[in-house]
């Protein structure tokens, strides 16, 4: 069991700003005062305790609000990315056999296939006697489902449950420690886990969380300039675009920030140096939805002398490179701690999420010698050619260090000869060919690593969390 996250946190530190949002703020008592609101609520619309539903609304303050009183009624909160097509959504509903859908009033358009109970966002709200609520959670409960993108076959369904999210923010606690005024600018969308995660961290570490709506480059820069907030997670083109602001206004940020989380997949060298030269403090990380975000990360201390690693495991947490005998050798990575989901729903609700205490988690590593993690890439993102492995992101790295390149992603393509080949897509500002490309390339990979062709595009396919997919790549041909 473990005490109820929302009424010891209001205990604790009742008056400590826990909030803000478009120039509005929340106290920590404020925001419990609006959980048990939003749980009578819920309930006066049919929501039981215990009950499963999905939520379709935007990151918001009000969506907090409302996370937090589906925490009061001990809700499992299906939590569904706002980028996805209706098939996609119909899929998910249907797989999590939801009791209800809350879906934010402008946005009821996108569901309308489904006969499950719709609740519209503004229906949960009004004045409502106080409910009675849980004051001690179970830790094996699901607190949490969000499914995964889905690389092969369909999404699956992850549960995260209490014990989950608790491990995950204590072994960050542990790992970056608290100063006065911490606060986390959240940019990540709520409905992935890296978002959901740095709300637990508010009221698990008792911090402020800065939301927004969406990623907004010149403001969060100037919360950086300033020193208003002290840590932020990002993903690769994130942390581009950053840096790119801060050299256009000549800007660095204020020694108060602490740390920049980085993950999502590789981060490619030359952003990191760029970063670094700013006075942001990367690190780097690696985690997934089955692991309630990180399992592993790099300390600040070593981000210069490691840099292209995610570190090491987090205490509490445990890796190893399946197969690998020796340092150096490349193999999946495997995961284990209290951290690792407990398994899946619906269509998966039979799989085993580990073996042997193990989750094997589809993405592909070595340990140095001194046991930092380097991840190499997806496993199904792997492009085999004429024998040779060859990793996308090794080629993604090269292509961003040219100075007309913005962002890039490369997939593999069937090749009668070769069985595959590397096919590249950038994003590029100024004028720049393919052929200026190719031989930026020939400076810097071996042969069998060279793009086939490469095409600039003006957008290559991200999710919500905006990672890249690489399995999408081939449709922009």
């Amino acid at each position: 069991m473990i005490p109820n996250w929302i009424e010891q946190r209001a205990s604790i530190t009742p008056n400590r700003c826990a909030l803000t949002y478009n120039n509005q703020s929340w106290t920590f008592e404020e925001l419990h005062q609006i959980s048990l609101q939003k749980a009578a609520a819920l309930r006066a619309q049919g929501i039981e305790d215990n009950s499963r539903v999905a939520i379709y609304v935007t990151s918001s303050a009000e969506l907090i609000h409302l996370l937090m009183g589906c925490m009061q009624l001990q809700v499992e909160m299906v939590l569904l990315n706002l980028r996805l097509s209706e098939a996609e959504l119909a899929y998910q509903i249907d797989d999590a056999q939801v009791d209800a859908i809350i879906i934010e009033d402008h946005l009821t358009s996108h569901i309308t296939n489904s006969t499950r109970q719709k609740i519209l966002l503004s229906q949960v709200d009004g004045p409502c006697d106080r409910p009675l609520v849980a004051q001690q959670w179970q830790t094996d409960h699901t607190m949490t489902i969000m499914y995964t993108s889905g690389t092969t076959g369909n999404p699956k369904g992850v549960r995260q449950t209490v014990g989950n999210h608790v491990a995950s923010a204590t072994s960050s606690l542990y790992n970056s420690g608290l100063i006065e005024g911490d606060a986390w600018i959240c940019t990540m969308p709520l409905f992935h886990i890296s978002g959901f995660s740095m709300l637990c961290k508010s009221l698990l570490h008792g911090v402020r969380l800065d939301l927004y709506s969406s990623f907004d480059v010149k403001a969060v820069t100037k919360q950086l300039v300033e020193g208003s907030a002290t840590r932020m997670s990002v993903v690769s083109l994130m942390l581009q675009k950053i840096v790119a602001q801060l050299e256009s206004d000549d800007a660095s940020v204020s020694p108060r920030f602490q740390m920049m989380l980085a993950g999502g997949g590789p981060i490619p060298q030359d952003y990191l140096k760029r970063a670094y030269r700013l006075g942001i403090k990367v690190t780097q990380t690696y985690g997934m939805t089955e692991t309630a975000s990180q399992t592993t990360t790099l300390a600040n201390e070593d981000a210069l002398r490691k840099i292209g690693s995610v570190g090491k495991a987090l205490l509490f947490n445990e890796i190893r490179i399946d197969g690998a005998e020796k340092a150096g050798e490349i193999g999946e990575i495997c995961i284990r701690g209290a951290h690792i989901t407990p398994g899946y729903i619906g269509k998966y609700a039979q799989q085993s999420s580990t073996i042997d205490g193990w989750l094997y988690s589809g993405d592909l590593g070595y340990l140095d010698e001194e046991g930092y993690l380097y991840v190499a890439d997806r496993r199904s993102d792997l492009i085999i050619s004429g024998g040779e492995n060859i990793y996308p992101a090794e080629i993604e790295n090269v292509l961003i260090t040219h100075p007309a390149v913005i962002d890039a992603g490369v997939c593999g393509v069937d090749d009668a000869t070769w069985g595959q080949r590397p096919m590249a897509f950038v994003i590029t500002e100024g004028q720049i060919g393919e052929q200026e490309l190719q031989k930026h390339c020939e400076r810097l990979l071996a042969r069998y690593k060279l793009p086939l062709a490469i095409h600039i595009v003006d957008t290559l396919p991200r999710n919500g969390a905006s990672k890249l997919m690489r399995r999408k790549l081939k449709e922009l041909l």
